[in-house]
């Protein structure tokens, strides 16, 4: 039951978070694709590679990891801003935030695990 309590505190912490980032962002800058959503997306990929590769207990994966990280970054929103590109015509920008979002996740989400220490040893063996 534990588990459960963790995860869904970090999840309200994480979800007041990304509105307030999202909400930041879309005050100051305008673009052509959906950037704030971009930009939390990429940022939690980040902060999620160091959350796993720093050495937390469990717990403190599940409330950080799963819970805060996990509401944080959105798949939903990602999915129908992406729907919502590639209906209006504009799919070379459907096309460039897929691949800025899919790619850039995995490269900072690399990025940060080698930060975190995760991935000192691939490099070294």
């Amino acid at each position: 039951m534990l588990h459960v309590v963790l995860v869904g505190i970090g999840g309200c912490f994480g979800a007041i978070s990304r509105f307030f980032v999202s909400q930041f962002i879309k005050k100051k800058y305008s673009f052509r694709i959906p950037v704030a959503t971009l930009i939390v997306n990429l940022l939690g990929s980040f902060l999620l590679g160091i959350i796993v590769s720093i050495g937390l207990n469990n717990k403190m994966i599940l409330f950080l990891g799963t819970g805060y990280m996990g509401a944080f970054t959105t798949f939903s929103t990602l999915q129908l801003e992406s729907i919502q590109l590639y209906l209006s015509e504009r799919r070379w920008k459907f096309y460039v935030y897929n691949f800025i979002t899919y790619g850039g996740g995995i490269i900072l989400a690399f990025l940060g695990m080698v930060i975190g220490g995760g991935c000192f040893s691939f490099f070294s063996s």
